[in-house]
């Protein structure tokens, strides 16, 4: 079978869609990624084809220029991943059409399916997996993006109402709007339901990875859904530092990261972190930079301190007793698989819906902040270390990913769906799939 994949250039999103490749390629698969050239040398390095699609910086972008807020978020979004939508869709066509792939596997944000999924174009099947937790209506009218918990009263309910108005005008209806001006430039139809609604509703199947124990109650859940527990993240090819061996020498272990992405400010959360846990010769506290150079801190490291621009996260988490993080989603799950409870403090971009799922799953605490203070990392930390409910709920999710047969999870979902020589018309979210002949389908 010929499988393309499409990546957005971000690290979190092309990890995943790598390990899906390797998935395919171990049983004679032929696969093909397509993502910007940035990433071209980890895609030919996992042995696959490359097709560049130059994303000049857009998924990356952070706008410094507004405060946060709907008007802030709507200007990232629209610039991160709409923007690029029409020219990452007009390439898919080509490569339909000069490759014949069986079936386009693309990650979540790879919005460039859309159109294609909006149009009655013949077209292989398109698979669509998620590299962040559900973003779906919430059933209570929580509004999505913004990491608050069920409500639990009338009172919490009220009051998200209230909240969930406002991010519709401010920032969920403007992207919706936005897409459906691309789509109608593109001549499609406008999208059926809220754009996070309908990255989940139009695909043929959509994987999701994760526990349905991790993910809030959405009520009856989209029939293309899958969930599908962890990617394995394959071997690291970061070195293992000099001070490996301290790992095992019997204090409790800390580890503190800002991910690969919103790391740009160490003071936010990496360096409140040692500093909170300066004093405490009792523990080790291990942190990394998420790529930049260690040389970018701005505090001396503290004696307890170790510190490292990569690790290899396959390696350290089964040594790890708490884990801190601005709650990127693939190193959230890797914490969670082996046990290991966390303290969470991000709100860029999908972070502070991660992090709100942390704190509602008990497997660890949300701060709710991208800047935590030291008093509330110091005794946040402890909490994880000390009071056992906190393991405990990690290791419950950790037993549940671990029993989920990844691979053969979305194997089959694949094959299923190509086997069948079927595509999707475009649907409204009401209206039952109709099946008709795939023309360029094996």
């Amino acid at each position: 079978m010929k499988v393309l994949l499409a990546a957005s250039p971000l690290t979190g999103h092309v990890t995943p869609m790598l390990a899906v490749g390797r998935l395919l390629a171990e049983r004679g698969d032929t696969v093909t990624v397509l993502t910007d050239p940035a990433f071209a040398g980890h895609v030919e390095t996992a042995g696959f084809g490359f097709v560049p699609c130059p994303d000049h910086g857009a998924a990356s972008y952070l706008e410094h220029d507004l405060s946060p807020g709907p008007a802030r978020w709507t200007h990232e979004f629209a610039r991160r991943f709409l923007d690029p939508m029409p020219a990452q869709a007009a390439l898919l066509r080509d490569l339909i059409r000069d490759k014949a792939p069986d079936v386009i596997v693309a990650s979540s944000m790879f919005l460039g399916v859309l159109p294609l999924l909006q149009s009655h174009l013949p077209r292989p099947p398109i698979v669509v997996l998620n590299v962040s937790v559900l973003f779906l209506d919430r059933p209570d009218g929580t509004p999505v993006g913004i990491g608050l918990q069920p409500a639990r009263t009338e009172e919490e309910r009220a009051s998200h109402a209230a909240i969930g108005t406002a991010i519709e005008g401010g920032f969920v209806r403007p992207v919706r709007a936005y897409a459906d001006r691309i789509l109608a430039d593109l001549g499609l139809p406008p999208l059926p339901a809220s754009l996070t609604q309908s990255i989940v509703q139009l695909p043929d199947i959509f994987l999701q990875q994760g526990v349905p124990g991790f993910e809030f109650d959405f009520g009856t859940l989209p029939p293309n859904l899958r969930f599908v527990g962890l990617l394995p993240p394959g071997a690291s090819s970061a070195p293992r530092p000099s001070w490996w061996d301290e790992l095992d020498g019997g204090k409790p272990v800390v580890l503190v990261t800002q991910g690969t992405l919103a790391n740009g400010n160490f003071q936010q959360l990496l360096e409140p972190t040692l500093a909170a846990l300066a004093d405490r010769d009792d523990l080790l506290v291990v942190a990394t930079t998420g790529g930049r150079s260690v040389e970018a801190l701005t505090i001396p490291l503290p004696a307890n301190a170790r510190i490292a621009s990569f690790l290899p996260f396959d390696a350290i988490f089964p040594k790890v007793d708490a884990f801190v993080t601005n709650a990127g989603y693939g190193s959230v799950l890797q914490s969670l698989t082996a046990g290991v409870p966390i303290v969470a403090a991000g709100k860029t971009e999908d972070k502070a819906e991660v992090a709100a799922r942390i704190g509602w799953s008990g497997a660890g605490i949300d701060l709710a902040t991208s800047a935590p203070t030291e008093d509330a990392l110091r005794g946040a930390i402890e909490r994880v270390l000390t009071e056992p409910g906190f393991r405990q709920r990690a290791q419950a999710m950790g037993a549940a990913l671990r029993a989920t047969d990844t691979g053969g999870e979305i194997l089959t979902a694949i094959d299923a769906l190509v086997d069948s020589h079927v595509r999707v018309e475009p649907r409204s979210p009401t209206r039952p799939r109709r099946l008709a002949s795939a023309a360029g389908v094996r």
